[in-house]
Order: structure tokens, then C-alpha cells, then sequence
């Protein structure tokens, strides 16, 4: 009896704990008043709404991620308050609206400057809307922009601005409205950055955790999340948040690592978050959790998918896809490939024949036309096409082909009418037919690097910078032309390139390069 009543208390106890942990509150937006004598900062929201805090000296105080005093918070600058659930203040994290040129600043072709002029940045673009996410639309990493030009050897792309001050971090971008989303690094912290499509200016930045160190690179490796007015953020050490495209206010945060009982992996999260419907999808690979649902508005779970073997994250993305009617979440962990049920997290099927012990990064393909997933990876694996099938709820994988000519490490691939299009370690364009495996035709062409589709054509980025136009072609290597990317950095240019708005988007570390690939 006694044991079950302590049971029954620590069940009460770590209910209340979660409880506690829900109702934590946060409150962004704008000083309009601040009393230094009492430490008192009046912060209006968004939404308009107007809150007073008196902040405790036991409370954390930062201005642009470093520690501060009080006196150093001016009316007009972004605040973010932490409390818990009963109230207590914990934190005041205060930024910058609008960087200043000392520390971003954008540069412009001199006969672009009197073209360009700044934008208001709540105006919807119909052209930006379709990236609004990693790999854009449905992640299959296919722009729908179109008239582009299509020869680079005699149209050559045109530099229109770069914009400087992002700091450390492998992140690719996403578009909405007038706006480009990034990740970077900034004092002592992971930031999300906003940008002016048309201008390259700062237009925001937002804290989203502590800086992920290691001996590749430091600094976010995610791309962020666009869902109507709010974004969605993961930093590589598991910090994830909702936040405001306008002006960046912090809805939620939570750190998925610590919630579900994972630990980091290697070279950090990678992952960008997946939304669906109400839903949030990621992969913390804790106990029982190696991809999870979360309520989108407030980052409550919803279900947990217990994947046998407890795999732990990768590096890879989540796709969603369809078969025989049976919707699910498909991803690459560390063991290998999964797809687990969408509404109840179910696991249905997996396999381990393209992965590696190492690192799995490049996002599962799917191949619509033969209801079939394709998935590879790099140090000496390659890649294999699955065949899913869908009976009574239940789906079943098996294994169509195995290639080794698809040794795709972190660049990404894609599938256009049935032709798979990527690089091959240790640096080979390839393009395989999906419907048998055979290999169709190989070219060094820029070397090893990530890459995009576009208009008919592949945008292929090598990771020592420079940057090829390729024809969608499934007969054979067709190049329309190249570039070298100025002002490289010192490290592998990872980041996928973006095609959104009539422009290309080059992140390479602290820089971020557009060039204006419209057709006249």
C-alpha cells in the first residue's frame, strides 16, 4: 500500500512538474516605457496588447546575447520576458530592432543601388510564397518559378545585393511576404534572422538558444519554417521555437533534447522543422520519442512514435507522403530509414539498407509514380529505392534496387519524371533512372556540393564555391554555364542554394549572396 501511494505521488509530482512546464509563459514585442529606479519595463506586443514587468535582480538581463545592466535597455528596442508558470520573472533578453551598419551591412552592384528601394515587408509576394521551407514546396526541392534564364554562358546572373552581419552557421533560407529566413550566430547566441528580399537589410534578428561548437563549424545548421505569420525555428542544440515573421516576437520556446530524453548528436541538429496541418514534426530520437507531433500553437505533445531499437536522430528532414491512402511521416535516422503513421505515430516500416554508421543527411526522395522512397548517403554507402505498399492501415517496404552510384552525403538530390538527379561522393553529378536503377549518366561537373531545380534546369552548388546551371536532361550532362561565388569563406559552402522571387540565394557563413536570375 505504501509503495503504491508513493507511486501515486510521484505520478502527481511529475504531472505537476509537465503542467508547470506548459503553462511557462513568454511575452515579446516593443519597450514603450522603462523606469530604471524600479526596474520596470512596459513591452507592447504585436498584437497590441501593453504588459508592465518589474524584472528581479535574480532575473538573467541580456542586451544582443550578452549580459547587461538595465540601464543600458532603450524605449523602441525588441524585449522578450521569460516567467514561469506561477509568474516569477527568469529572464529579459533585449535586441535591436533594425541591425545597426556596424555590425551588418549590405553591399550592392552600384548601378543596382537607385533601382533598389526598401519594401514594406508585410507585403505578400506571390513568387516568394513557394519557399517556404526547406526544399520548398512539399520538400522536394522543385521551384515552381518560372522564366528564368537559361543559358548562364550568355545571360550571366546578376549580383543585386549581399547582405553581411549572419554570423556562424550552415542554414539554408525560406521566403514569405518580402522576407528571407536564416539562422545565424550572434554575441553568444543562435539567432534567427529576418532580411528584406529586395534590399538585403536586417530587418530582425531573434535570439533562439546557446551557439552549437564543434570542429566543423559552429552555429545553427536548420533552415527555418514558414507558416502563415509565424515561423518556426530548431537550433542545433535542440532549442526550439515559434516565433512572429513580422517583427519576430517569441510565441513559444522548448528544447526538444531536454523534453524527450535525448542527447545531441555529433555535429548538432540539423533537422528543419516539418509543419502539417495543426501539426509540429521533428525527430529528437529520445527514449521512445524518435519522432514526435507537437501542437503547433503551443508545442504540446501530441503523440510520441516509439520506433523500435530507439534510434537516435540524424541529419536529415522529414517528408509526409501518401500511400494507398495511408498518410505518414517518413526520415532518416541514425539505424536507418522509417515511416511512421501520421495521426497516431504508429510505426509502420523500416529499413537500413542506404545508411551508414556515421552520418545519414540528405532527405528522403519520394517517387509519386511508383509509390516509391529513395534515400541515400555518403562515406562509401549509396542509395536505395523502396517500394511501399498500403493494405488494412498497414505499409509494407521492400527493397526495388541498391545502387552505389548514389553516394549522396548532405547535398540533397531530386526526382523529375522519374530521372533522380545528385551528387555522388567524392563528387560526381549523377543521374539515375528510378524506374530500374540504371545508371544513366555521370559528370564531375563543379565537384561535390548541394543542389536545386528549377525552370527545367539543376542548380548545382559546389561546396569550394563555384555554382553550375545543368539542363534537366536524362539523356546526358548538358552544362549552361558556371560561376565562381565571391567573398568565399573559409569553410565548405554547404547551404542549399535557393531559387524564389526571380533570384538565387547563396548562404555561405556570415555572408548572404542574391542574384537575380529572371529572364529579360
Amino acid at each position: 500500500m505504501r509503495s503504491k501511494r508513493l507511486l501515486n505521488l510521484t505520478v502527481c509530482l511529475l504531472f505537476t512538474f509537465w503542467v508547470a512546464q506548459v503553462d511557462a509563459a513568454i511575452f515579446s514585442g516593443i519597450i514603450t516605457s522603462l523606469s530604471e529606479s524600479q526596474k520596470q519595463v512596459t513591452i507592447k506586443s504585436t498584437q497590441g496588447k501593453e504588459k508592465s514587468f518589474s524584472i528581479p535582480d535574480s532575473a538573467s538581463s541580456t542586451f544582443n546575447g550578452k549580459k547587461s545592466q538595465f540601464d543600458q535597455f532603450k524605449v523602441g528596442q525588441r524585449a522578450t520576458v521569460f516567467t514561469t508558470a506561477s509568474g516569477t520573472i527568469t529572464r529579459l533578453s533585449v535586441r535591436e530592432v533594425l541591425a545597426s551598419k556596424s555590425s551588418s551591412t549590405v553591399s550592392r552592384p552600384k548601378k543596382e543601388m537607385k533601382a533598389k528601394q526598401k519594401t514594406d515587408v508585410g507585403t505578400p509576394s506571390p513568387l516568394a510564397q513557394g519557399w517556404t521551407q526547406f526544399r520548398g514546396p512539399q520538400r522536394a526541392n522543385i521551384s515552381t518559378e518560372p522564366g528564368l534564364i537559361k543559358d548562364w554562358n550568355q545571360s550571366p546572373p546578376k549580383l543585386l545585393w549581399t547582405a553581411r552581419g549572419l554570423g556562424e552557421g550552415y542554414s539554408s533560407v525560406s521566403l514569405s511576404g518580402n522576407l528571407v529566413f536564416t539562422m545565424g550566430t550572434k554575441a553568444n547566441e543562435e539567432v534567427v534572422i529576418a532580411i528584406d528580399v529586395n534590399t538585403g537589410e536586417i530587418v530582425w534578428t531573434q535570439p533562439n538558444g546557446a551557439i552549437f561548437k564543434d570542429g566543423q563549424g559552429n552555429g545553427p545548421r536548420s533552415t527555418p519554417t514558414v507558416d502563415g505569420d509565424v515561423l518556426y525555428v530548431l537550433g542545433a542544440s535542440g532549442d526550439l521555437s515559434r516565433m512572429s515573421t513580422r517583427e519576430g516576437n517569441v510565441e513559444w520556446t522548448k528544447n526538444i533534447l531536454q523534453d524527450f530524453g535525448a542527447s545531441n548528436i555529433v555535429w548538432g541538429i540539423s533537422e528543419s522543422p516539418l509543419i502539417d496541418g495543426e501539426k509540429l514534426i521533428c525527430s529528437p530520437g529520445g527514449q521512445g520519442a524518435t519522432m514526435v507531433a507537437l501542437n503547433k500553437q503551443n508545442g504540446s505533445p501530441i503523440w510520441k512514435a516509439a520506433v523500435p531499437g530507439n534510434p537516435k536522430a540524424a541529419y536529415s528532414s522529414p517528408i509526409k507522403v501518401t500511400v494507398g491512402g495511408v498518410q505518414q511521416y517518413v526520415n532518416f535516422t541514425h539505424d536507418g530509414i522509417m515511416g511512421v503513421e501520421a495521426q497516431t505515430g504508429t510505426p509502420l516500416w523500416g529499413n537500413n539498407r542506404a545508411a551508414n554508421k556515421t552520418a545519414n543527411c540528405s532527405a528522403p526522395i519520394f517517387f509519386p509514380g511508383s509509390n516509391s522512397i529513395f534515400y541515400a548517403s555518403g562515406y562509401g554507402t549509396g542509395g536505395a529505392l523502396l517500394r511501399l505498399t498500403a493494405a488494412q492501415n498497414r505499409v509494407s517496404a521492400q527493397l526495388g534496387f541498391f545502387t552505389p552510384d548514389m553516394k549522396n552525403h548532405h547535398g540533397g538530390m531530386v526526382q523529375v519524371d522519374g530521372f533522380l538527379y545528385g551528387s555522388s561522393d567524392p563528387g560526381v553529378l549523377t543521374c539515375i533512372n528510378l524506374r530500374d536503377g540504371q545508371t544513366v549518366w555521370q559528370n564531375r561537373s563543379v565537384g561535390k556540393g548541394a543542389l536545386t531545380c528549377a525552370d527545367g534546369h539543376i542548380y548545382m552548388r559546389s561546396e569550394k564555391g563555384p555554382i553550375a546551371l545543368v539542363e534537366v536532361n536524362p539523356k546526358s550532362y548538358v552544362e549552361k554555364g558556371q560561376f565562381d561565388q565571391p567573398e568565399r569563406s573559409g569553410k565548405p559552402a554547404w547551404p542549399h542554394p535557393v531559387v524564389a522571387d526571380g533570384k538565387l540565394f547563396l548562404r555561405d557563413q556570415d555572408l548572404l549572396l542574391c542574384y537575380d536570375v529572371k529572364a529579360n
